[in-house]
């Protein structure tokens, strides 16, 4: 080899290259302080992962501590689904049929009549955009039940991300942390890996983060990013607890976050519930944070309807 092109190489890959070789994790000291701010005095617990994927900067509040899921686990229940669809167990158009015995609440599935025929993709979009809990309950099942979509979330390397309603042995996280249970960061880590491909394969990843980007109820921390972004993201709310992971395609680089609340003294359903105002705020934050120099200032805590 020519010395100068020996030279040449050698150079790129210990550091003239650096662009090369991936960025180890580094928190973002200056971003950690104003989420402290921003979290301090809520009345309850809170804890909050962010991760930004050009600059690999990350901020970890609490972020193992185990949180409810509320309906954010039909994010793993929708992996469950698509590994099935994968062993061609299911089919992901496939009619599948309706029964009252079915119906956990008046949702749109659950208002279906017996015997009522709807596309599985159908009832995969309802529970990924409405949050339909009848669908995913019925999904749920369809997949095998909690025990094997937890085995599968054990196989990807999530130790705290479980289904436990419904789930023999899981009783008693049942009773603590209800549906189901989860870490911001490992929330927030599972949405990046099906954002990168990683879930089951890359064209069924790709099925599920376009389903996680037609979201319904985008009141809270969608509220405070320009209309003209796309974000995946999955929302879940119970009388103590709020939550939101959200995957925002920002123009100066995507950045991931989770936040969720537990022991919420404010129970109430209204928009100025504490915990959705949180909500709003660090999505506010973040948007201004990450996107400094954007015609559209995040006002925190807006949300125009």
């Amino acid at each position: 080899m020519n010395q100068k092109i020996y030279f040449l190489a050698l150079f790129i890959l210990l550091g003239g290259g650096s662009k090369l070789i991936a960025q180890a994790p580094k928190e973002d000291s200056k971003l950690k302080k104003q989420l402290e701010e921003a979290l301090g005095g809520f009345n309850g617990d809170v804890g909050i992962y962010v991760k930004n994927l050009k600059t690999n900067r990350f901020v970890a509040i609490d972020a193992d501590t185990v949180f409810p899921t509320a309906s954010m686990v039909k994010i793993p229940i929708m992996i469950g689904t698509f590994d099935k669809i994968s062993k061609g167990e299911l089919k992901y158009d496939q009619e599948i049929v309706y029964k009252d015995s079915l119906d956990y609440d008046d949702g749109i599935v659950g208002s279906l009549k017996d015997g009522a025929k709807i596309p599985l993709n159908e009832v995969v979009f309802l529970m990924a955009s409405v949050s339909d809990n009848t669908g995913s309950l019925w999904l749920q099942a369809l997949s095998g039940g909690g025990k094997r979509i937890n085995s599968i979330l054990d196989s990807l390397g999530f130790k705290n991300t479980r289904v436990n309603s419904r789930t023999p042995g899981r009783e008693a996280n049942r009773t603590k942390y209800g549906w189901g249970q989860t870490t911001p960061r490992e929330m927030a880590e599972l949405l990046l890996m099906i954002r990168q491909g990683e879930i089951i394969s890359p064209d069924a990843s790709d099925r599920m983060y376009r389903n996680l980007c037609r979201q319904f109820w985008d009141n809270e921390g969608l509220s405070q990013l320009p209309e003209n972004i796309k974000v995946a993201s999955k929302n879940g709310a119970v009388n103590r607890s709020r939550s939101e992971v959200v995957l925002v395609h920002a123009p100066h680089g995507e950045y991931v976050y989770c936040l969720i609340t537990k022991n919420q003294k404010d129970e109430s359903w209204g928009r100025t519930n504490e915990g959705f105002e949180l909500l709003r705020k660090v999505g506010a934050l973040l948007w201004n944070y990450y996107e400094p120099k954007s015609k559209w200032r995040a006002v925190e805590g807006y949300e125009k309807w």
